[in-house]
C-alpha cells in the first residue's frame, strides 16, 4: 500500500473542516482512489483512516483549520472522483436507453442490485429511458407473486424506471420476428433430440439433418410447432434454431435454440400459448424494438451477448455499446434466487423481508437508502473483475457511504 498517512491526514481535515469538525470515513476513503488506492487494499487501510479519524475528530474546529493550511495547495484543487461521476458512455449527449431484465422466479436480492444500478445511474446522468423487462417466457419457473415484488424492489432500488414490461405479453411480437427469421433463412425447426444434436452434431461441428429444411417446409413445421391439436408437435419433439453455423469455433454458438414447447400453464398467460421464445430471441427483439443505446450486464453473458449480436445482423441493425462487469462474490451470503425461494417455502426465514437473508425487501426493511449502494458501485466502476468478500466488510462500506 502506497498511501502516505499524511495524505489521510490532508482529506480527513478537509472533510472534517466542511462538516463541522467531524469527519466521516467513507468520505476520506473515497479520495484515496485517485491517489493511487486500490480496491482490495480498503481492508488494511480502514484502521489507519480511523486512527487517525479518531485524532482529527478530537481536535477543535480552529485547529483543524490550521493544521489543514499546510495541506491546502494539495487537495483542494484536486480532482477526484466524485462519488456520483461516472464513466463517460460513449453517443451518450443525446439520451440513453437501457434495461433491466429480471426474471420473476424469486425474489431480487443484492447481487442483482449491485450489478444493475449502472443502468439507472447512466440513465439519470444522461436523461433517457430506463425498462425493467420481466422476463416471464419460462412459465416453469414463474412466479405469481414475483411481479409485484419485483416492480415494489426496483421503484425503491431506481426510482426512475421509465416502464415496466412483461415478455410474456409481447408474444405476437415476437413470433412475428419468428416468421421474418423463418422467411430469410435463417431459423429452421429441428426435430433432433438435444442428446443427438450435441452429440453426433453439436460436438462433432457437423450439420444436422434439419438443417436441409427448404423455407417453406420450415415454414410448415413452425405452423405445426404452434398447433396445439393432435397433429401437432409434442414437448421435446421439435425446437426452432439459429442457423449461425454449425462450424463455429465456439460451440456454444453453434445453432442456438430460439423457441420450445412447453405445456406447463402460464401464471398471467394460462394455456394461451404453446411455443414459448428463449432469452436470446426476446433480449434481441426488445432491444431492437425499444432502441436500446447501451448494455450494461454480468460478464457472464459474454456469449449471449454474442448470439444477440448475430439475430441484430439478420436485420441489419447496429448493436448497442455493451459493456461487461465483474460479479460481487460474497463468502457467507446466499445469492441463489433459487435457493433463498425454496428457504424461505421451507419455512427457515419468515419471508422475502427476512433480516438475515440478502434481499432487497430486507435491505430496505433495514433502513438501508438506495443512494448507499449507488455509491459503492460507483466507486468500484465498470470493471470485469470479479470482487470477493464478507458480507460484514460489505455491510460496513454500506453504513459508512449512508453517513455521508
Amino acid at each position: 500500500m502506497n498511501i502516505k498517512e499524511e495524505t489521510i491526514e490532508a482529506y480527513a481535515l478537509k472533510n472534517a473542516i466542511e462538516h463541522e469538525g467531524k469527519a466521516q470515513a467513507g468520505a476520506v476513503l473515497s479520495p484515496l482512489f485517485a491517489e493511487g488506492l486500490k480496491k482490495e487494499e480498503i481492508k488494511e487501510i480502514m484502521p489507519k483512516i480511523n486512527e487517525i479519524l479518531k485524532k482529527i475528530n478530537s481536535l477543535s474546529l480552529e485547529k483543524q483549520k490550521s493544521l489543514f493550511s499546510k495541506y491546502e495547495n494539495k487537495v483542494k484543487h484536486r480532482k477526484t472522483r466524485a462519488e456520483d461521476e461516472l464513466p463517460e458512455l460513449p453517443g451518450a449527449e443525446k439520451g440513453v436507453v437501457m434495461r433491466f431484465r429480471p426474471a420473476p422466479s424469486g425474489t431480487m436480492h443484492v447481487g442483482h442490485l449491485i450489478s444493475n444500478l449502472f443502468n439507472s445511474l447512466y440513465v439519470k446522468k444522461y436523461g433517457g429511458k430506463l425498462y425493467v423487462i420481466i422476463d416471464d417466457t419460462d412459465p416453469e419457473t414463474t412466479l405469481k407473486e414475483s411481479y409485484e415484488n419485483l416492480k415494489k424492489d426496483c421503484d425503491w432500488a431506481f426510482g426512475n424506471v421509465s416502464e415496466y414490461l412483461n415478455s410474456s405479453d409481447r408474444m405476437d411480437l415476437y413470433y412475428k420476428y419468428i416468421e421474418k427469421l423463418i422467411e430469410k433463412d435463417k431459423a429452421y425447426v429441428c426435430e433432433c433430440s438435444q442428446e443427438d444434436f450435441k452429440n453426433k452434431y453439436s460436438d462433432k461441428a457437423k450439420d444436422c439433418p434439419c438443417r436441409k429444411n427448404s423455407i417453406k417446409e420450415n415454414q410448415e413445421k413452425w405452423e405445426k410447432m404452434l398447433d396445439k391439436g393432435k397433429a401437432g408437435y409434442k414437448e421435446s419433439e421439435a425446437v426452432l434454431r439459429f442457423k449461425s453455423g454449425m462450424q463455429e469455433k465456439n460451440p456454444a454458438m453453434r445453432d442456438f435454440p430460439l423457441a420450445r414447447i412447453n405445456l406447463t400453464k402460464h401464471v398471467r398467460q394460462g394455456d394461451k400459448y404453446k411455443v414459448w421464445p428463449l432469452m436470446n430471441l426476446v433480449v434481441s427483439i426488445d432491444d431492437i424494438e425499444l432502441g436500446m443505446t447501451n448494455i450494461i450486464r454480468g460478464k457472464d453473458h459474454k456469449d449471449n451477448a454474442k448470439r444477440q449480436e448475430m439475430i441484430f445482423s439478420v436485420f441489419k441493425k447496429k448493436y448497442p455499446w455493451t459493456s461487461f462487469i465483474g460479479r460481487l462474490k460474497f463468502t457467507d451470503l446466499i445469492l441463489s434466487k433459487r435457493k433463498l425461494t425454496e428457504a424461505i417455502a421451507a419455512g427457515e426465514f419468515e419471508g422475502t423481508d427476512d433480516t438475515r437473508i440478502p434481499t432487497v425487501a430486507s435491505l430496505r426493511k433495514r433502513g438501508f437508502k438506495p443512494e448507499a449502494f449507488k455509491k459503492f458501485v460507483t466507486q468500484r466502476g465498470l470493471s470485469e473483475v470479479d470482487k470477493t468478500m464478507d458480507s460484514k466488510e460489505f455491510f460496513r462500506l454500506i453504513e459508512l457511504y449512508s453517513k455521508e
